[in-house]
């Protein structure tokens, strides 16, 4: 059964231009390399250049970018997801965006019981009590296994330092 009145197409983003701005996207980020490597000097001196490697590399991007954008107008334009797809996809991404913003000014052990406590809020169905202490615990295993442990540094904040981290 599905979830739309039969005869009535789900509202969405289209297929087509999702798929022309994610070429554009890409073809834009080919030419950064390309820009770059031969920049840096893309040729074969008595050995490979600095942006020998990337260019091909570059190139090749820059091939499957073009084949996407011809791609684009070879294929149905249908709807690529729906605005409720979407919308999930929103309230996983929010927190994710979060973490990562947080990070720099706040740690990573910080900023995950952050991301925890947000994510664990917005899309699972837990216990409060079971969110906070999962948002507590996490991060100070984590910190016990890297920092301890593996003596392997990661980025700290304020709270880290007070604590002489």
């Amino acid at each position: 059964m599905s979830a739309h009145p039969e005869g009535e197409t789900p509202r969405g983003l289209s297929r087509r231009p999702v798929e022309l701005v994610t070429a554009a996207i890409l073809i834009g980020l080919a030419f950064v390399v390309l820009w770059d490597s031969y920049g840096r000097g893309a040729g074969w001196d008595n050995g490979p250049q600095n942006g020998f490697f990337p260019a091909r590399v570059g190139w090749l991007f820059l091939a499957a970018s073009l084949f996407i954008l011809v791609q684009s107008f070879r294929t149905e334009n249908s709807v690529f997801v729906t605005f409720a797809q979407l919308g999930q996809v929103s309230r996983v991404l929010g927190p994710l965006v979060l973490f990562v913003a947080l990070i720099q000014p706040l740690g990573l052990y910080v900023a995950a019981s952050i991301f925890i406590l947000v994510f664990m809020a917005v899309v699972a169905t837990s216990r409060w009590w079971s969110i906070v202490l999962t948002a507590i615990l996490v991060p100070i295993v984590c910190f016990w296994i890297f920092e301890q442990q593996f003596r392997v540094p990661l980025p700290k904040g304020p709270l880290e330092a007070m604590l002489g981290y």
